[in-house]
């Protein structure tokens, strides 16, 4: 492969593309995705990010779901420790919202620069 073509490659994927991840960098996204890889999950972290405010109480998410109060105190708490999630206690309300260099850096990792197709059809090309 040339260095042109390793240069265009380079500029045209994600991250995971380009080099590979550091043991240290990789632990951190696997926690992430594998906390984000459950429905309910996924959900909660959309509904805290997108709540007014950016930040929501359990009471103000809880009626989204078929699940119990502790259920749903349980899922937030696994988004936390993922360091998806921050909270502050305020009074007896525990209130959420989201890490936005969690979210940026979930989504730099996946995210390839320029043209969707043009990016699609760089990264997949097989080097003569």
């Amino acid at each position: 492969m040339s260095n042109q073509e390793s240069s265009e490659i380079g500029a045209c994927c994600a991250p995971l593309a380009r080099e590979p991840l550091t043991q240290d960098w990789a632990g951190d996204l696997a926690r992430m995705f594998k906390a984000l890889g459950d429905p309910v999950r996924l959900r909660l972290l959309s509904l805290v990010a997108s709540h007014a405010g950016g930040e929501a109480c359990v009471c103000d998410i809880s009626e989204s779901f078929e699940l119990s109060q502790p259920t749903i105190s349980h899922h937030l708490k696994v988004l936390r420790e993922a360091g998806l999630l921050d909270c502050e206690r305020r009074g007896t309300w525990v209130y959420y919202r989201a890490i936005p260099a969690a979210l940026q850096q979930l989504s730099a990792v996946l995210l390839t620069e320029g043209e969707p197709a043009a990016a699609s059809e760089a990264c997949t090309e097989v080097p003569a």
